[in-house]
């Protein structure tokens, strides 16, 4: 939920920095956006980074991977076909 929860950061500090124009006694509203937005930009670097390094990290490997075995095409089946010489006008046997 890091990227996500950083792009709502962003959009939420994007909003009271532009959008809201409230104030308040001792707190401003679009310093506080700035910050947020910040902070949602470090969390989705830190989110791709992450995501980045496990994709790339690779498991142990078992048994070694052969990928240059030779194809040998399998033995090819001779049919033998066997002709009825008979002809229709003889009598059966």
């Amino acid at each position: 939920m890091t990227i996500a929860g950083s792009i709502i950061l962003i959009m939420l500090g994007a909003i009271l920095t532009w959008a809201v124009e409230f104030d308040l006694a001792g707190l401003d509203i679009n310093v506080v956006g700035i910050i947020l937005m910040l902070g949602g930009l470090v969390g989705l670097s830190f989110g791709i980074y992450r995501i980045s390094v496990t994709r790339r990290a690779v498991g142990p490997i078992d048994e070694p991977v052969h990928r240059h075995d030779i194809y040998e095409e399998p033995e090819t089946r001779r049919t033998t076909v066997y002709e009825d010489r008979r002809h229709y006008d003889e009598p059966p046997l």
